[in-house]
């Protein structure tokens, strides 16, 4: 595959899952989003270790999330212009700047609070954008 593979112990979906655990008494309002954030492990599926630098580094340049928690007008468009055919689903990955947002931990989970427009785009896997 064209992009760095990472190598996970397990499904980084259903790690980041279980590691958040219930949020169902967390309330999103309006348009927002909650992101779980992407932190690669340490070792590439080819061997290289990344040092805990430029692992720490992923927790203000991370650009890849999981979207655990969706306001009830996220991805509406009254106009259906700006998400015209784009459905954003709970479970998804996608990418953002690393500059937009609101970095918020939600039980010890590195999370992103993000307007629906703030995203940029869905990908089938964490390791795909880095």
């Amino acid at each position: 595959m064209p992009y760095m593979r990472m190598e996970h112990d397990v499904d980084p979906k259903q790690a980041l899952l279980k590691e958040l655990g219930d949020i169902s008494q967390f309330e999103i309002f309006n348009n927002q989003i909650l992101v779980a954030v992407y932190l690669r492990p340490e070792k590439t599926k080819s061997g290289i270790l990344l040092p805990g630098q430029t692992r720490d580094e992923d927790k203000y340049q991370s650009k890849v999330g999981l979207v655990v928690k969706k306001g009830p007008s996220a991805f509406e468009d009254a106009g259906e212009e700006w998400f015209k055919d784009v459905e954003i689903n709970l479970n998804d990955w996608i990418v953002y700047r690393a500059t937009d947002g609101w970095g918020i931990t939600v039980n010890n989970v590195l999370c992103r609070m993000l307007d629906d427009t703030s995203v940029r785009g869905r990908i089938p896997h964490p390791d795909f954008v880095w």
